[in-house]
């Protein structure tokens, strides 16, 4: 297994056909989660696609993850978790902290993306809504949103199969601020491992 450190991301590339697990080795922290196709930066998985798709805010496991150009790119195979992954909330970013009351730099999911994907000389591209894993954001049936914490447990995993060759980024998100890493506001690692 290798590891996300707190606060920090990391990219792989997966071949069509690789699978990636990701297991929250606490069960508490969120995973932002992106995918790109490896050959068009300009592909990505997509939120917006998703939902429309597979007619729900929440993917399930046997669910086929979407590109903005509407094709395959991951597939959810398995989930260990009580299943409540966030398709709504975008990425966490500066200005989202000083929005919060932080005046000073503060660590953050879109600069995850961008210095992940530096790290394994992918073209820098635009900050598509993710994929948070393990992020509970309950939806009331008035449309109304509340931040909770985790459901998962420590173990817990997902299995994303490649359906194209990609490149999925995953940022422990560093939010402190509010319980959406759990009641003691405290990021920690999850670890991740390429499946052949």
């Amino acid at each position: 297994m290798e590891t996300v450190p707190a606060r920090r991301g990391r990219a792989v590339r997966l071949a069509a056909g690789q699978a990636i697990r990701i297991v929250n080795t606490h069960g508490t922290q969120v995973v932002d989660t992106w995918a790109f196709n490896a050959g068009d930066p300009g592909e990505f998985m997509s939120m917006e696609h998703l939902r429309g798709f597979i007619g729900s805010v929440f993917p399930k496991a046997g669910d086929a993850l979407l590109t903005n150009r509407r094709r395959p790119i991951l597939v959810l195979e398995e989930d260990t978790s009580p299943g409540r992954h966030d398709t709504v909330i975008a990425a966490c970013d500066i200005h989202r902290y000083r929005m919060l009351g932080c005046g000073d730099y503060h660590d953050n999911c879109t600069d995850n993306l961008h210095a992940a994907l530096a790290m394994i000389g992918f073209p820098r591209t635009e900050t598509p809504s993710p994929l948070n894993l393990w992020m509970n954001i309950p939806i009331a049936a008035d449309g109304g949103i509340t931040w909770g914490e985790p459901l998962s447990k420590p173990g817990d995993h997902v299995l994303l199969r490649a359906q194209m060759d990609c490149v999925v980024v995953m940022s422990a998100c560093p939010q402190d601020m509010i319980p959406i890493n759990g009641k003691d506001c405290t990021p920690v690692e999850v670890h991740f491992a390429v499946i052949d």
